[in-house]
């Protein structure tokens, strides 16, 4: 089997609160839903405006309209999905596609992810799982997670003993003490402890080795759509524990088999719309005011106002100034200067290229890269996403994603487009002779920056005003989660915290181990910063 062969995906237990564990490490963390009545009174249910349309926004809005909540979801593109959002397209030779913003890892350490995706897919059917997570270095090093032992520090020995770019005597030449708290990452402790520090910068203090750092650390920390030089060395620290020293799940991951709408959101959209909540998408809220006997009126741009008990903010770090910006009297002032203090990550590119034919068939269906130039992963999509295969089979051709993080603000997008090209055809080298039968270039800058020293100033889930809640991947949960998973255990948290005021039940989450691995680990970590 290649690297590019699809295998079902992983799906251990479903969500039956409390009963099953939604993966397979036994240290996995429960935390038990709050308790409540089933479901709210229908004459006198609580109405919640739910703003933003993307994975915090769907969640809170399934988690509300579960217990009986009226829910009114808006979103102002016109599909949902938010950064995973895909929308039809017709290519050159008249085939209609569906182009989104790009590839997705749906690791296994996902719980509440995948709890709200198991809604509508128990089984998880509609993920298929990759085979192997390889990176590949220009200077000729690669490495691969698919035999690395999932169990910690196994998977951490395993990882050196099998990495061809981190030799053992790497090890000898690294500051371990330095290296250990590494080894008990907490939240918030590891904020306390790093956050003033880039990832860059706590790399080389520890004096790992160089080669590998290119590989493992800056390949994930990129995942942040930042340059390592800017990130909290905290994100960084906590990336590694969930999902590589602090979880046994492992780095293998789950892709959709399907484009994002058909397979996530409009399952989704249905099943919602069955509980009885209204989808607004195309509409843009402009502004939300606290109104004097309580509850929101919220307002679109449109002009048009409604009123509601509770407002739920899902909404990426621009947007989300936005709004708080034009809402004057929202959150008192200390609140209101941290939400305009967050930033967006620099922007990003998503190159993907209908060819005319297959790349060849050993390359997997995902790559991690490091050295070429501007060029962060690719990936073959007709290796795993169905629509891309059937294309592939009618055409003789094959569907290529190329992604590149983390990229200058003035940058020419035209020459960086095809420098990204150039690299594709410098990492398979078959490609260079495939015309192009059509391409989709997605630029983006809306995903949160994580700064050295910015911690402090990312909300919250609960807000100074009752009834307004804010969930997103920026969110401060005090969990140890990151990226998607963060912003469905926010939307989960922001539900249950509206669904506490009205005596209702909340939402069972689960995490990864909020510590490290082993009394000896946890002792071994802490000596280190005493």
């Amino acid at each position: 089997m290649t690297t590019g062969t699809r295998r079902p995906a992983h799906r251990p237990g479903l969500d039956r609160p409390g009963l099953d564990r939604p993966g397979l490490d036994r240290l996995a963390r429960l935390l038990p839903a709050p308790p409540g009545a089933d479901r709210a009174d229908p004459a006198a249910a609580p109405h919640v405006m739910v703003v933003g349309g993307g994975i915090a926004g769907l969640t809170a809005a399934t988690a509300l309209a579960e217990r009986g909540v009226r829910v009114t979801l808006y979103e102002r593109e016109e599909v949902l999905g938010g950064r995973l959002a895909g929308w039809r397209t017709q290519l050159a030779d008249g085939s209609t596609v569906t182009m989104s913003r790009g590839f997705h890892a749906f690791f296994r350490q996902y719980y509440n992810l995948r709890a709200l995706l198991r809604r509508t897919d128990p089984a998880l059917s509609r993920l298929t799982g990759l085979p192997d997570y390889p990176l590949r270095h220009a200077g000729g090093g690669h490495d691969s997670f698919r035999h690395v032992p999932r169990t910690p520090p196994l998977s951490a020995l395993g990882f050196v003993a099998l990495s061809r770019s981190f030799r053992m005597r790497d090890l000898a030449r690294m500051d371990a003490r330095a290296a250990l708290p590494l080894l008990d990452v907490r939240v918030p402790g590891v904020y306390e402890r790093l956050d003033h520090i880039s990832a860059h910068d706590f790399l080389e203090a520890i004096r790992f080795p160089a080669a590998a750092r290119h590989l493992a650390f800056e390949v994930f920390s990129r995942s942040f759509f930042a340059d390592p030089r800017r990130l909290s060395a905290a994100e960084m620290a906590l990336m590694f524990h969930v999902y590589f020293l602090g979880s046994a799940e492992g780095l293998l991951f789950d892709v959709p088999d399907e484009p994002f709408p058909q397979a996530l959101w409009d399952p989704l959209a249905g099943y919602l719309t069955g509980l009885g909540a209204e989808l607004r998408t195309s509409v843009a809220v402009e502004a939300v005011e606290v109104l004097p006997g309580g509850g929101f009126t919220v307002a679109g741009q449109d002009g048009a106002e409604e009123r509601c008990d509770a407002v739920v903010l899902a909404l990426d770090p621009g947007a989300l100034r936005g709004v708080v910006a034009r809402s004057e009297g929202l959150g008192d002032e200390t609140w209101r200067e941290r939400v305009a203090r967050l930033r967006t990550a620099p922007p990003f590119l998503v190159s993907r290229l209908w060819l005319d034919r297959p790349v060849r068939g050993d390359r997997p269906g995902f790559l991690g890269t490091s050295g070429y130039g501007l060029l962060d992963n690719v990936s073959v999509l007709n290796r795993w996403e169905g629509e891309a295969a059937r294309w592939a089979a009618r055409t003789g051709g094959s569907v290529v994603e190329l992604h590149a993080y983390a990229l200058p603000g003035d940058t020419d997008r035209e020459v960086r487009q095809k420098e990204l090209l150039g690299q594709l055809h410098r990492i398979y080298p078959e490609t260079h002779s495939a015309r192009v039968v059509d391409a989709r270039h997605e630029w983006r800058a809306d995903c949160p920056l994580f700064p050295v020293g910015g911690y402090g100033d990312r909300p919250a889930v609960r807000t100074p005003v009752p009834g307004l809640v804010v969930a997103g991947d920026a969110v401060r949960t005090g969990l140890p989660v990151a990226l998607m998973e963060r912003a469905a255990t926010s939307g989960f948290l922001a539900a249950n915290a509206l669904l506490s005021r009205w005596g209702l039940r909340g939402h069972p989450l689960w995490t990864v181990p909020e510590r490290g691995r082993g009394a000896v680990l946890r002792w071994a970590a802490r000596a280190a910063v005493t």
